[in-house]
């Protein structure tokens, strides 16, 4: 007598019919689908065993059920994002979820180099120097109102330029005569030394140091003969055409000081009341 070989659910004989195999135990297709067979997520029902079966996110679906939410399209073999449980196909999420590039008006796509500023979104190669039209990328860039310039357009077009050298003032300079220099640039008109927090003074339109000017143009002591320039608030005392220092104002005979007291001019020499008397 020949063994029996059942199904091992519904004991019915599975000689002449298709059966698989499970755990080392035999079934019939109808009882091995619905003991193991997974529930698709979409539609419900169970997913045969020569069915293809897709899974995520411990759901599973028949192959045509994986569609996307919105427009339908197949996601099989198709990239797709999950948003609140429903699935979309990159377009669709795109079109809803994702920034527009402000200047070509295209989606940008996630995953994509971008841009963000003030609120709007870029392409990387669409945001462009206003000016050269050039991408400006990772460097740094200035905005005017609704324009946007890498940093030498935006200097060459509206930063101040240097009054000797013409180039642009990117930063710093000093102002003379209400027209901008570079610290470097506002040098004395003789002797070129930088001007730039020193005290200084002006001729003609021209600024020189305090030393230049007393060399070149301040009258000079009668006494000392050295520059007598009034800065720094120095007092000189000046009679007829000469001019003396405060301190170089004294008798030129006893050198006592003559600052606030009678004197007596002598030819050259300027004399102190005594010594005049004594004469």
């Amino acid at each position: 007598m020949a063994d029996r070989f059942d199904c091992d659910n519904c004991k019915e004989s599975l000689y002449g019919r298709k059966y698989i195999q499970s755990d080392d135990s035999p079934y019939c297709v109808p009882c091995y689908d619905s003991l193991f067979s997974n529930t698709c997520d979409e539609c419900k029902e169970l997913i045969g065993h020569d069915a293809r079966e897709l899974f995520y996110e411990d759901r599973h679906y028949h192959e045509h059920c994986f569609r996307c939410f919105r427009c339908d399209r197949s996601l099989a073999d198709e990239p797709f994002t999950s948003q609140d449980d429903a699935l979309l196909c990159n377009d669709c999420y795109c079109n809803e979820f994702s920034s527009k590039c402000v200047a070509c008006d295209k989606i940008v796509m996630p995953g994509t180099r971008k841009l963000e500023y003030a609120g709007s979104t870029w392409h990387e190669g669409c945001f462009i120097c206003h000016s050269c039209e050039q991408p400006i990328g990772s460097k740094s860039f200035i905005p005017d109102k609704d324009e946007h310039y890498c940093v030498p357009c935006y200097e060459d077009k509206f930063a101040p330029r240097c009054t000797r050298c013409k180039k642009t003032l990117a930063k710093g300079g000093v102002t003379y005569r209400d027209e901008p220099w570079h610290k470097e640039c506002f040098v004395c008109t003789s002797c070129k030394t930088q001007l730039a927090g020193q005290h200084f003074t002006s001729r003609d339109d021209s600024p020189y140091c305090l030393k230049c000017f007393g060399s070149l143009y301040a009258k000079k002591c009668e006494a000392c003969t050295k520059p007598i320039t009034g800065f720094g608030g120095g007092k000189y005392i000046s009679f007829e055409d000469r001019q003396w220092h405060q301190p170089c104002f004294t008798c030129t005979q006893c050198s006592v000081s003559l600052v606030g007291a009678g004197f007596f001019p002598n030819g050259e020499r300027i004399l102190c009341r005594d010594c005049h008397t004594s004469l």
